[in-house]
């Protein structure tokens, strides 16, 4: 009756400081290419995104190397816009040292809070980089009204 152990529930647990780093490290510090929800209900990884804005325009940007431009689907929907892909599979029957780079489903889906030309948005590849510029609607677009001086 050797193969039997006892159960002690404190082992299993978790110390207070771990729980912590682990909080920390996930909230915080964790890979920038971390993983959430797909659209169809999958796993896949959030895609880094860099977004700015300029009196005309909203522009994302995001690297998708190896990725064909084909591959991409971008959606927009009022002032959301979807950006899904895949990225290829790494070299199959390989021992790897370090395997850093994602593979696989790719998804990221951004609130711009600003109305958007939906029909005039552009999305160009060059070198594995997505640049995707959504003109402002008219109504949001900086104006700048003269001043005019009253004659008389």
């Amino acid at each position: 009756m050797s193969d039997l152990t006892r159960w002690e529930p404190f082992r299993e647990m978790m110390s207070l400081r771990e729980a912590m780093d682990r909080l920390f490290e996930e909230s915080f510090v964790g890979p920038m290419w971390g993983f959430t929800r797909s659209t169809d209900g999958g796993r896949a990884w959030r895609l880094p995104v860099d977004v700015y804005s300029t009196p005309d325009e909203i522009v994302v940007t995001a690297a998708v190397p190896g990725v064909k431009p084909e591959n991409v689907e971008i959606s927009i929907e009022g002032d959301t816009v979807t950006i899904k892909g895949e990225l290829p599979r790494p070299l199959e029957n390989t021992n790897y040292i370090f395997q850093e780079r994602p593979y696989g489903p790719f998804v990221r889906t951004l609130q711009l809070n600003v109305p958007i030309e939906v029909d005039k948005a552009e999305a160009h590849f060059d070198n594995g980089l997505l640049t995707l510029t959504l003109p402002k609607a008219e109504a949001v677009k900086p104006r700048t009204i003269k001043v005019k001086v009253k004659k008389g």
